[in-house]
């Protein structure tokens, strides 16, 4: 089944100066969020497939809609990230379900590859609630100068019977990092972790 998608909001955060130092290139992080109609709301189910291949579905759309909206190709994706907030109708179990067995796969799919977990963070939240989307590189998790987050709200959104879904991508790390770890420019992209 396919989501009823009421709403998708696309934003982009470009940060050009930090500490009264310019950031150049500017870092940019895209947040794609989309809301959907939850099928459970109101109701206890024990088989939640159904959200799962909602989460499916949400993961290519919503990182293209970053990629798209960053102007990139797929590949310069550096990070990533996915988060939900589900209305008081349903339960958080909605938002790992969505969020966790398959859109992983399609979200790689969309930032071409993508060897690292892909952090996550959900909560249940009424109309205005915001939440923080976690970002790690997409292709080794211990790359520090991408340990980052966005918030993504929608001012109308999530209604009891709804769950925001937001995917983050970014085309660099955070601006003027220097926390030392490992670097981009060292990564195996073998274990997700280096």
């Amino acid at each position: 089944m396919s989501a009823i998608i009421r709403k998708l909001i696309v934003q982009v955060d470009e940060t050009r100066m930090e500490m009264g130092r310019p950031v150049n290139p500017p870092t940019r992080r895209a947040v794609a969020m989309a809301v959907i109609v939850n099928p459970f709301a109101g109701s206890y189910a024990s088989n939640l497939e159904e959200l799962m291949a909602i989460g499916e579905e949400l993961g290519g759309l919503l990182g293209s809609k970053c990629v798209e909206a960053l102007g990139i190709r797929p590949e310069q994706a550096q990070s990533y990230g996915k988060a939900a907030i589900v209305g008081e109708g349903g339960e958080l179990e909605h938002a790992a379900a969505i969020l966790h067995p398959k859109l992983g796969a399609t979200l790689r799919k969309a930032v071409s590859k993508g060897a690292a977990l892909v952090p996550s963070s959900k909560k249940i939240g009424g109309i205005g609630t915001a939440i923080d989307v976690p970002l790690g590189h997409k292709d080794a998790a211990f790359v520090r100068s991408h340990f980052d987050a966005i918030e993504a709200r929608v001012a109308d959104a999530p209604r009891a019977n709804e769950i925001v879904v937001a995917i983050a991508v970014t085309d660099s790390g955070r601006p003027l990092a220097r926390v030392g770890g490992l670097q981009s420019h060292e990564i195996k992209g073998e274990d997700g972790l280096r």
